[in-house]
Order: structure tokens, then sequence, then C-alpha cells
């Protein structure tokens, strides 16, 4: 635990100075220590309400932040501060990112590839079945999947990666030491050994209603997409697809029966222009190639030779025949959707996606909007 951790315990302990107040207030002095030790007058002149800067210059909270490291020390956690090498940098990335994470399990974890997994505490059997598939296909290509520990989608998302033996991260809605439904604190010992519980909220605090919106931030800021599985029209998961857009992160939607409440959500996210997924490539095809390319497996490598005159000898020598098979699909004056190379190709479309993205990282080929791919020779 780094030595800043009592001043920004200190800063949450502030009355009226809030999440984007403290970063205005960080951004001003550099450091939670530079604003305890800052002035008066050069407290209010940062813009922040003039009795936040008396509380500030008073030192409130800083010795309350003090007892605060003894209880997480005794808490089984960890305490990660937006300053630490160990913050997530995908969550940093957020307007409001969360000061602190109180995490228990592999901090590490949350720096990695994630996608997010969400929906309707209760779910059609059809929901539940197509959530747990989807993360534990998601988990097996190391993917991280990150929910909210709720029951229904949530908790079958949990343990579809658990099942997988990939891990999982559940973003709580309550202080770390209450685990909310009581009900999942088997499930929360085992995604702590295999991945991390986190929360942003202070030891002791109960899951009210208003707590779920907030957190609802830090899993669509953890992950590059969220997958919606069942809501209905006013369900938290529509906020989580909400909060994903303004992160500019993806939005994936399973479309559902059109007479089920519970479809509501991700069919009308479908019709906003969200990505209709049915199975795990549906969401990986939709990451930038640098991480495609550590998701999906790879055909032969192909090795680094220039590319010019000789492109006979190239294809002969260096294309595992998935990529000869793709390459020859393609055309330099037309491009062509990914499910006509599937098709033209007559290989399973995996190993299309594959050979595609190979194709690509080597400068043979080159993706369009819409998964439309066309030949750079």
């Amino acid at each position: 635990m780094n030595e800043t951790a009592p001043f920004w315990l200190g800063l949450t302990r502030i009355e009226g100075l809030g999440i984007r107040g403290c970063h205005k207030l960080i951004q001003h002095f550099g450091s939670p220590q530079a604003a305890y030790m800052a002035s008066l007058t050069e407290l209010e002149s940062c813009g922040v309400p003039a009795r936040v800067a008396q509380a500030i210059f008073a030192q409130v909270g800083l010795k309350d932040g003090g007892k605060d490291l003894e209880n997480i020390s005794q808490a089984d956690c960890e305490l990660v501060t937006y300053d630490s090498a160990m913050y997530p940098p995908q969550l940093r990335e957020i307007a409001d990112a969360p000061l602190l994470l109180y995490v228990r399990g592999e901090v590490n974890v949350l720096s990695r590839y994630s996608v997010g997994v969400v929906g309707s505490r209760r779910p059609s059997a059809y929901g539940s079945s197509v959530a747990y598939r989807l993360a534990h296909d998601l988990a097996m290509r190391q993917l991280i999947v990150t929910s909210g520990l709720a029951r229904g989608v949530d908790s079958a998302a949990h343990r579809g990666a658990l099942e997988a033996r990939g891990k999982t991260v559940a973003v709580l809605g309550s202080g770390i030491d209450v685990i909310y439904p009581k009900e999942n604190k088997r499930l929360a010992d085992e995604i702590a050994k295999s991945g991390a519980v986190i929360s942003e909220f202070p030891l002791g605090t109960g899951p009210t209603p208003e707590n779920f919106p907030i957190r609802n931030r830090i899993i669509s800021g953890l992950s590059l997409g969220v997958v919606v599985v069942e809501a209905a029209e006013f369900s938290g998961s529509l906020i989580t697809a909400r909060l994903a857009l303004e992160q500019n992160r993806e939005v994936f939607a399973v479309p559902g029966n059109i007479t089920s409440a519970q479809s509501f959500g991700p069919n009308h996210l479908i019709k906003q222009g969200a990505k209709l997924v049915d199975q795990w490539m549906d969401v990986i095809e939709e990451f930038p190639a640098d991480v495609r390319v550590k998701l999906l497996p790879q055909p032969e490598a192909i090795e680094d030779k220039p590319i010019g005159a000789e492109s006979g000898s190239l294809f002969k020598a260096s294309l595992s025949p998935d990529q000869k098979a793709v390459f020859e699909t393609l055309r330099a004056d037309k491009t062509s959707f990914v499910d006509e190379i599937v098709g033209a190709a007559n290989i399973p479309h995996p190993r299309v996606l594959g050979a595609l993205l190979d194709l690509e990282m080597s400068g043979l080929i080159r993706q369009l909007p819409g998964k439309n791919f066309i030949r750079k020779l």
C-alpha cells in the first residue's frame, strides 16, 4: 500500500467534494498530499466550494483515513489508489474514474483485456444459458469476464468463466466486506481465488439502490466492450450500455424473443446499432487488430520476407493453407464481406478469422468498415 493512501482516504471523507471535484483538485495540486498542505487561499482559488476548502484546510478526514487503513489490513483486501501503478489503465481513461479500489484477489487481472457481461436479475432459462455459455467461451480465450455479482445473468456469467478455468471480476455495489446478495458469498470467494472482487465503496457500505448505477460505470470502464444478455425496459443493464457508449466502449447485445419483456433491452440496443451477438467470435472480431491477434488462434506465422515481385514464392513458402485459401478469395478491386470469405474459402469461421487477422497484421490485406476486406497486392 503506498504512502498516499491515507490522503486519498481522507479526501473521500470530505463532504461535498465528490469524485469529479477530487479529480479537479488533484489536477490543480498534483497530489492529495499537496492538496492537504495547501493554504486556504490556494484551496479556495482552485474552484472547490468554500466549505470544502475549509474542511481540507482543517485536515478533515485525514485522521480517519489512517484508521481506515487498519481496518482494510484486517479485511483481507488491498487498497489500490488512483495514482498507483497497479491501478487499471483502462479504467483510468473514464471521466469519473474511482479514486480508490478495494480489491480481494489478484489486482493484476484488472489490467487485462476484459468483457462485461450484464443482464436481468430474473432471466429466462435461455438468458441464463446464453450468459453462461458466452462467458465460458470468452474466458477460454483469455478474456476476463467482468460483471456485478447480482442474481441472474451476472451470476451465470461469473460461473461460466470459472467453469472454463478462466478469470472473472465482480464489481460490487456495496463495501467489499458486504456481499450482496448473501447467497452469492461462496461465489464471491471462488471469484477472489481466480480473479478479483472489487468495490469503490468504503468498508461496511450497504447495498443501497443508488450505489448500483454508480458501480456500473466501473464494469464498463474496465471492459473493452459490454454484452447485454437480457434486460427489461428500465433495467440497470441499459445504464451500463449507455455508460459504455459514453466511455467509447463497444456495446453488444444478444437478441431475444420479441414477446418477452426481458428482450426489450437487447433488441432495442440492436436497433440502435449495437452488435448482435450469438457466439464469442462476434465479440472478439470487433476488437482492434492488436487485441485480436492475442486472443484468436493463429495459423502458422508468416515468414519475414519482402512482399513484391516474388509473391508467388511467398505464397508457397510462407503462407499456411488457411491463409492461402482466404487470400485467394480476395481481390484488389473489390471488397469481400467476412461471411462471403467463409463460404468461398470453405473453411470454418474461426479459422477464417485467424487467417484474416494474420494477413492483415502482415500487411497483405486491409480491413474496411463493416468487416469488409480487400487485397493490398
